[in-house]
């Protein structure tokens, strides 16, 4: 039998504000689009722009460019739908495009083949749900702990190589039984937090901006029977722990904001404990160190694939 196809088109523009991102992709939907996916068309270059918000700062939306992909169904016609979206947004001309034709395929089994058990160091292993009963039954994976961990829709599955990195660090260094205070300060799925409480830590807070990634992270946390509190910033619990400090502080975010933050996560870290940074290229290394100087001496503790994390004792 023959697959259907599809159309995809990939428009590549400076939107000025998010609203003006945000109202186009509502008309690419409105004109019939099967879906749109929004993200930094700079993404992985030095242009990059992280987009983000913390507590006590200027949320900061939009990219220098957007890269909005649409999928049509070919019952749609390409035309119809560009004058449609033109007439629609009210433009004089459309942002510059690319179109390719796709194949119909089984998306859940070509998506579930790219994500394998992901040993970290000698001790964890993450493993996507579908991987578990086949590695039981072959006992792939003897005397590691395993994290139970489905790509989902926040950020941290261990495959990249910030979140690898941070992982590396936690399994090194947290002892079983570990009566310590850790906090995952943009925790996503939480992945950390949970290889934490894995590693013996007892006590651990996660928080994120996005509400979305702070429900993702406590569903992953009860599904590896882990005991973590995870909450987004302006929660009344987290509010608790303003005045708190932990013995260890993890941020896996970006180089931008974690300049921004530098003293809102140096005075986390109390007397004696860790501060750990990931998200940081190796070319920015030094200027992370330079910002958190005056508070904590930050080293490089490993590098890979031109991403490092860097750690420091205050």
């Amino acid at each position: 039998m023959k697959n259907n196809t599809y159309t995809q088109l990939i428009f590549e523009a400076n939107f000025s504000d998010a609203e003006l991102l945000e109202n186009f992709v509502d008309f690419c939907a409105e004109c019939g689009a099967l879906s749109v996916s929004i993200e930094d068309a700079l993404a992985d270059t030095p242009d990059e722009k992280p987009v983000y918000g913390e507590p006590g700062y200027e949320v900061d939306l939009g990219w220098n460019l957007s890269k909005v992909s649409v999928l049509l169904d070919n019952s749609l016609e390409k035309e119809k739908f560009l004058q449609d979206l033109k007439n629609l947004a009210d433009l004089e001309t459309l942002p510059a495009y690319t179109a390719e034709q796709i194949d119909d395929q089984d998306w859940v089994r070509i998506t579930q083949n790219q994500f394998d058990p992901i040993p970290i160091g000698n001790k964890l292993v993450i493993m996507p749900s579908w991987h578990i009963q086949e590695s039981l039954d072959n006992n792939a994976f003897p005397q590691r702990k395993v994290i139970s961990l489905d790509p989902g829709l926040a950020f941290g599955t261990g495959s990249h190589p910030t979140t690898n990195l941070c992982l590396q660090w936690i399994e090194q260094n947290i002892a079983h039984n570990d009566d310590i205070h850790v906090l995952d300060y943009g925790c996503g799925s939480g992945i950390l937090a949970i290889a934490a409480a894995k590693m013996g830590a007892k006590n651990i807070i996660g928080v994120d901006i996005d509400a979305q990634a702070v429900e993702s992270a406590k569903y992953n946390a009860q599904n590896n029977n882990c005991n973590v509190n995870f909450y987004v910033p302006d929660d009344s619990a987290w509010i608790n722990y303003k005045n708190d400090t932990f013995d260890i502080v993890v941020a896996n975010i970006l180089s931008n904001p974690l300049k921004l933050m530098c003293e809102l996560l140096s005075n986390r870290v109390k007397k004696g404990g860790y501060l750990v940074l990931s998200g940081i290229l190796s070319r920015q290394s030094s200027e992370i160190q330079a910002i958190y100087q005056p508070y904590i001496n930050m080293q490089v503790w490993q590098e890979l694939d031109g991403w490092v994390c860097m750690a420091g004792k205050k």
